[in-house]
C-alpha cells in the first residue's frame, strides 16, 4: 500500500469518525468543534487530490464562516431547555430512520460509482484540462464583474455577526447582564 493510499485512509477514518460525532453528541459546542474537525478533514482530503483551491475554499467558507455563524446561533439559545425539543416520538424515530436509509443508499450509490459499475460510456470521466488557469479566471470576474456582490456579501456577514452579539447580549437573550 502506498503512502497516499494509508495517508487517505487515515483522513478518511479521521473525518468519518468526526462527522458520526456531531451526528451522536448531545453538548452543541462539542458538536460544533466536531463539525470543525470534518471540515478541516474534508480540505486535508482535497489537498490529497491536488484540488487546493477547493481545499482553501473548504477551510475559509465552511470551516470559518459557517461554523462561527453555527456558533453565533448557539449564543442565542437558551441550551438547558433545548435538550426537550428533541424527545423520543413515532416520528423523530421515522425521521432518524429515513435518513439513514437515506445515506446507506448514497454510500452504497458512491461505491458502486467508484466501481464503474454505475457508469456508462458517456459518463465516463475524463481529465481537466490542466494548461487553463480557472482559479485566476474566477478571481478576476469577482475582483471586476462581480466586485459588488463580493463586497455586499461581505457587509452582510458582518451585520449578521454583530446583529447576533447584540440580540444575544440584549434584554432576555440568553447572555443578557441581570
Amino acid at each position: 500500500m502506498s503512502t497516499d493510499a494509508i495517508l487517505f485512509w487515515i483522513l478518511a477514518f479521521m473525518t468519518v469518525s468526526s462527522a458520526l460525532t456531531v451526528v451522536l453528541i448531545t453538548n452543541p459546542i462539542y458538536c460544533a468543534l466536531s463539525l470543525a474537525l470534518t471540515m478541516v478533514g474534508v480540505s486535508a482530503l482535497f489537498v490529497t487530490l491536488n484540488a487546493y483551491f477547493l481545499a482553501g475554499v473548504q477551510m475559509i467558507v465552511y470551516a470559518g464562516a459557517v461554523l462561527v455563524l453555527f456558533v453565533m446561533v448557539l449564543m442565542l439559545f437558551d441550551l438547558k431547555h433545548e435538550l426537550q425539543a428533541f424527545t423520543r416520538g413515532k416520528m423523530t424515530g421515522a425521521l432518524k430512520l429515513a435518513s439513514i436509509g437515506l445515506l446507506a443508499g448514497l454510500i452504497a450509490g458512491a461505491i458502486l460509482m467508484s466501481n464503474g459499475i454505475l457508469l456508462t460510456k458517456s459518463e465516463a470521466f475524463t481529465s481537466p484540462d490542466m494548461a487553463s488557469d480557472t482559479t485566476k479566471q474566477l478571481g478576476h470576474l469577482i475582483f471586476s464583474q462581480y466586485l459588488f456582490g463580493f463586497e455586499a456579501l461581505g457587509v452582510l456577514l458582518m451585520v449578521v455577526a454583530v446583529g447576533a452579539v447584540a440580540l444575544s447580549r440584549s434584554k432576555g437573550g440568553t447572555h443578557a447582564k441581570s
